[in-house]
């Protein structure tokens, strides 16, 4: 196996893994500096009004993107496994 192959196998994989999480973790930022705004304004400083709401975003992020990830995920699994054959000779 050409070690290229593997660069380019694993450059894809951390590429698919960056789109992945993207989603989720832009969702997690607005919502935390949204309610690091809403703190700040109001002096208010529970641990808790941070915690509740990023969960209930990053539910609902992948709630949300769960089919197009799962379809990426899938797609790259199934390319990979065609590239088996190759890969061997």
């Amino acid at each position: 196996m050409d070690p290229q192959v593997v660069l380019d196998l694993l450059q894809e994989a951390f590429q698919i893994a960056l789109m992945l999480s993207l989603p989720v973790m832009a969702t997690t930022l607005v919502v935390g500096v949204s309610i690091s705004i809403f703190q700040s304004i109001t002096s208010i400083q529970e641990q808790t009004l941070v915690f509740v709401p990023k969960i209930v975003a990053v539910i609902l992020a992948i709630i949300v993107c769960f089919s197009w990830m799962m379809n990426t995920v899938l797609n790259y699994t199934h390319d990979l496994f065609v590239l088996i054959p190759d890969l061997i000779r």
